[in-house]
């Protein structure tokens, strides 16, 4: 599952977010997301992570007892810190930032009251901009989780079987990911993002518009409307596999098809122009290179293969091309056409050009590259053409 996070990397991280709030003048960052305290700390808790533009972290934990490291204060109630940071001889911020895209509306009103800060700002949005670019270790991470990503999926063929439905071949699938060391929960930014592991999209349900920002959808059940529904695979159909790859921290995003018998000549066709797509993102992709820009060269493509109408989805088509990957299976960048974003060195990003055909099923594929000095690099190297399960 990945090494465990080291007190230099965590001094390095922490470094980053003291340096952006020196350059913004505020005086501290109060973190209590559990996403933004595992990546400030390499441990989760459930209370509050006191970051200052200069100085030691501070942790107010209410629980879990026992927390070993300096600074920690067991609280239960956050009215408690400001009397704790005078005890300490330190001075009540005059600025503050708090997540304010993660805390519900009751608990912002409530830490601001605490302590009444002369200018509030989001930590949210600085946050999610400091975890884009990935470190070194980071990096290693995310390597770890694509190569037990594509050991999985070259599993995935003895899963099938004639008259299997779309969930129990998921069931299948998430099975062999466990044994496989995979953490089994898909962390994702934002509110109503609910999912399992992933989606296995068979047949006409992958043009099943879904209430989520995922990039296809499916109709699910009642209570998780995306995804698989109990589609009996036959022939002539595709089954589209986007399982998320959280066999570290750190999660990897891919999508293979696989084809049921014989499938139509046009599936395939429109298959391959994603694997062009893919190609000639790889010959234009760079540190600089606008996400706006490679939204819209991939549409060029998609309009020239007169495509459109299938692209990202057909009842409801998704706007976005690609998203950054990480601890969150949804961080910057965005790949959409009104990106303001650019790639940078060590991000890394899914990138997912699909087309859904009618009647077919879903293909095209997706992989996860990392920006590298003069381009981009593709960690989960798998087989990228349909995979027949017969």
């Amino acid at each position: 599952m990945g090494e465990t996070i080291t007190k230099q990397e965590v001094k390095i991280r922490v470094k980053r977010l003291q340096n952006e709030l020196q350059k913004i003048e505020m005086d501290c960052c109060l973190i209590s997301s559990n996403v933004n305290i595992f990546y400030l700390t390499g441990m989760i808790f459930s209370g509050y992570l006191y970051v200052p533009a200069e100085g030691e972290l501070h942790y107010f934990v209410k629980r879990p007892e026992g927390i070993v490291c300096e600074n920690v204060d067991y609280i239960y109630k956050p009215e408690q810190i400001p009397n704790l940071l005078k005890n300490k001889g330190l001075k009540l911020p005059e600025t503050l930032l708090l997540e304010a895209d993660e805390l519900v509306y009751s608990e912002y009103i409530r830490l601001h009251s605490v302590f009444l800060p002369k200018r509030t700002g989001n930590a949210t949005t600085l946050l999610r901009g400091l975890r884009s670019i990935k470190t070194q270790f980071e990096i290693e991470q995310l390597k770890i989780s694509a190569k037990k990503h594509c050991e999985v999926y070259s599993e995935i063929k003895k899963c099938y079987r004639k008259g299997i439905s779309d969930l129990d071949l998921q069931i299948e699938i998430e099975y062999i990911m466990r044994q496989r060391g995979s953490i089994g929960i898909f962390r994702a930014f934002g509110s109503n993002m609910d999912n399992f592991m992933g989606t296995v999209l068979a047949g006409e349900n992958a043009a099943a518009p879904a209430p989520y920002d995922f990039a296809l959808g499916g109709a699910g059940n009642s209570a998780m409307p995306i995804g698989a529904n109990g589609t009996i695979l036959k022939d002539g159909m595709t089954v589209m596999v986007d399982m998320a790859g959280n066999f570290s921290p750190y999660i990897t995003d891919m999508s293979r098809v696989f084809s049921v018998g014989k499938i139509d000549q046009k599936a395939i066709n429109a298959h391959n122009v994603s694997l062009l797509i893919h190609n000639e993102l790889k010959n234009i992709a760079k540190p600089g290179f606008s996400c706006a820009d490679l939204y819209n060269e991939t549409y060029k493509i998609v309009e020239k293969e007169n495509l459109s109408p299938y692209f990202m989805g057909t009842m409801q088509q998704a706007k976005f091309v690609g998203h950054g990957i990480g601890l969150q299976i949804n961080e910057p960048p965005v790949l959409s056409p009104r990106s303001k974003e650019i790639l940078q060195k060590n991000m890394v990003f899914a990138f997912e050009p699909k087309f859904v055909i009618p009647e077919i099923g879903a293909v095209g594929i997706e992989n996860s590259y990392l920006v590298t000095d003069s381009g981009i690099e593709n960690l989960t190297i798998f087989e990228e053409n349909i995979i027949p399960f017969q």
